[in-house]
C-alpha cells in the first residue's frame, strides 16, 4: 500500500531561490534518512542536482524571455510516497518511486528519488524540476492532479503485488485521509490474490523438484487445485472463505505467476529473485571536469564507471561472449531484430488502417446502394438527384474507396473483414510486445558494446549522440 501527496516548492520571503531549492533537496538526500544509498536520479546527478535545476530555470528564462514573480515561481514539485510498514524493502521502494516519477513526468523532467528509512513506514521523496529537459516550457499542474497521482500509485502497487487503499473516504474539507488515518483503518487480511502470490513464492522457495511436488506444497498451504481447459491451473483457499478459484496466469496475478513462469522456476531456468541489471553509458570524466564539475563529481563518476564496466563484463560472461567479434555480432543481430519488427509493425498498422477503411466503405456502400438503385431506375433524373444528392455522393465516395482498397480483388464478406481486423489487432499487440523487448535488448547490448569499446580504448566514453544514431 502506498499513499501519495503532491506538493509545490516556493522560495520563502527573504530566502534566495538557490538556497530554497538546495535546502529542499538536501533534506531529501540526508544520509541519516537514506542510509546514504537509497537515492536514484534521472537526467541529473544527485550531487549537483540543485545546480542543475537552477541552470534549467536560467536556460528557460533565456530561451523564452518569461520570468515569474518570486512568490509565484514553482522551484520544483515534490511527491511524497509512503508505504505500509513491513510491506516493502527500501530498495524496492526506491525502484517503485523511480517508476512512479518516470510515468508521472513521462521522462520529460529531471527528477531525484530519495527513500527514507528513519520512520516505521518507508517513504520516498520525489523531486522533479518544474522546467522540462529542453527548457522550453514548464510543468503545468492541473485540476485533480492529486487524484490522478493516487490512481497511478495504486496501479504501480497492484503491478508489484502490494495492497492498496480501497475506497478512501474524503474528510470534512474534501481531501483524502492522510497516511496515519489510512493506517489505523486499514483492513488486516490481504486479498486472496496477495495470499496466493505469497503461497506460491513460499512453495518455490523450497525448490520443488517437479510440478507435482509444487502442487503438494500448495495443498499443504491450504489450497484446493483445479485443472482448467487448455491445461491451466486454478487455486482456492480451502478454509479462508474464498468462493471462486483464482487462475494461475499473469493477467490475474501479475508477471512471474503464469504457469510457464512457475515451470521455468521449478526447472531452474528462471531466477525469480534476481534483481534486474540496469546498465548505462560510461561517463566522460575529463569532459565533465572541463565543464566545471568538481572533485566530488569526479569521485562519483569513477565509481559509476567501474560499476558499469563490471556490469558489462558480467553480461558478457552470462551470455558466453568471450570474443569481441561475438559481441559485435550480438549487437548487429539485436539491431536487425529491432528494425525488422519496426517494419512489421508499420506494415501491420497499414493493413489494419486499410481494413478499417474498407469496413467503413462497405457499410456506407450498403446503406446508400438502395438510393442509387432508385436513382438509376429513374433514368438518372435531375429532380431525384437534387433531392438525394448527398446520399448519392456518399455512394460514389464509398464505391471509389472500395475500388482503391481492393485493387481489383473481390470484395470479401463483412464477417471475413471483421475476422481479418481481429487477427491484425492481435498481431499488432503481439508485435508490440516483441518490439519493446527487442528495443530493450538492443539498447542493453549497444550500451555494453560502447562501454567495452571505451574499456579497450576503441572510443571515448559518454558518446550519447553517436549511440542514439
Amino acid at each position: 500500500m502506498a499513499t501519495t501527496t503532491l506538493l509545490t516548492r516556493h522560495a520563502n520571503e527573504g530566502e534566495t531561490i538557490a538556497a530554497a531549492i538546495k535546502d529542499c533537496l538536501d533534506y531529501g538526500k540526508n544520509p541519516e534518512k537514506t542510509e546514504g544509498k537509497y537515492i536514484s536520479a534521472y537526467e541529473c546527478d544527485p550531487v549537483t542536482v540543485a545546480d542543475e535545476f537552477l541552470l534549467a530555470k536560467a536556460s528557460y528564462k533565456a530561451m523564452t524571455g518569461r520570468e515569474q514573480k518570486k512568490e509565484n515561481d514553482v522551484l520544483c514539485y515534490q511527491i511524497r510516497m509512503a508505504f505500509y510498514p513491513g510491506e516493502i524493502t527500501p530498495k524496492e521502494a526506491n525502484r517503485i518511486g523511480y517508476e512512479l516519477a518516470m510515468r508521472w513526468t513521462k521522462g520529460r523532467h529531471a527528477f531525484l528519488v530519495t527513500t527514507h528509512t528513519d520512520k516505521k513506514h518507508i517513504h520516498c521523496h520525489i523531486y522533479y524540476n518544474s522546467t522540462v529537459l529542453e527548457c522550453s516550457r514548464k510543468f503545468r499542474n492541473f485540476w485533480g492532479s492529486s487524484f490522478a497521482l493516487r490512481r497511478l500509485s495504486d496501479r504501480l502497487c497492484l503491478e508489484n503485488g502490494l495492497s492498496i487503499v480501497e475506497n478512501p473516504k474524503p474528510r470534512n474539507k474534501g481531501k483524502y485521509k492522510h497516511y496515519g488515518e489510512w493506517q489505523k483503518e486499514r483492513k488486516g487480511p490481504l486479498s486472496y490474490q496477495d495470499r496466493l502470490r505469497l503461497a506460491i513464492d513460499a512453495a518455490l522457495a523450497k525448490r520443488p523438484a517437479s510440478l507435482e511436488k509444487f502442487l503438494d506444497l500448495m495443498k499443504q498451504s491450504g489450497y484446493e487445485i483445479k485443472k482448467v481447459r487448455g491445461g491451466g491451473l486454478s487455486f482456492r483457499l480451502s478454509n479462508g472463505g474464498q468462493e471462486r478459484f483464482t487462475r494461475l496466469r499473469a493477467s490475474t496475478l501479475g508477471d512471474g505467476y503464469d504457469l510457464k513462469d512457475i515451470l521455468a522456476a521449478i526447472e531452474g531456468k528462471a531466477d525469480r529473485r534476481r534483481p534486474e541489471r540496469k546498465i548505462s553509458l560510461a561517463v566522460d570524466i575529463q569532459a565533465k571536469l572541463a565543464e566545471g564539475k568538481g572533485p566530488g563529481y569526479e569521485r562519483w563518476a569513477k565509481i559509476f564507471n567501474l560499476k558499469q564496466m563490471a556490469a558489462a563484463l558480467a553480461y558478457l560472461q552470462d551470455n558466453g561472449l568471450t570474443e569481441y567479434s561475438q559481441l559485435e555480432k550480438k549487437a548487429e543481430e539485436t539491431s536487425d531484430r529491432f528494425h525488422a519488427l519496426s517494419v512489421q509493425i508499420k506494415q501491420t498498422e497499414a493493413a489494419l488502417k486499410a481494413n478499417t477503411e474498407l469496413k467503413a466503405a462497405t457499410v456506407q456502400y450498403a446503406k446508400t446502394r438502395p438510393v442509387f438503385d432508385k436513382y438509376k431506375a429513374s433514368k438518372y433524373s435531375r429532380k431525384f438527384l437534387a433531392e438525394h444528392g448527398a446520399e448519392i455522393e456518399l455512394y460514389w465516395a464509398a464505391q471509389a474507396d472500395m475500388k482503391r482498397l481492393l485493387a481489383g480483388a473481390k470484395l470479401p464478406k463483412m464477417e471475413v473483414q471483421k475476422e481479418e481486423g481481429h487477427k491484425l489487432l492481435a498481431k499488432k499487440k503481439r508485435l508490440y510486445g516483441e518490439y519493446q523487448k527487442a528495443r530493450r535488448d538492443m539498447q542493453e547490448v549497444l550500451t555494453i558494446k560502447a562501454n567495452i569499446d571505451c574499456l579497450l580504448g576503441y572510443s571515448e566514453p559518454g558518446k550519447k549522440k553517436e549511440m542514439e544514431r
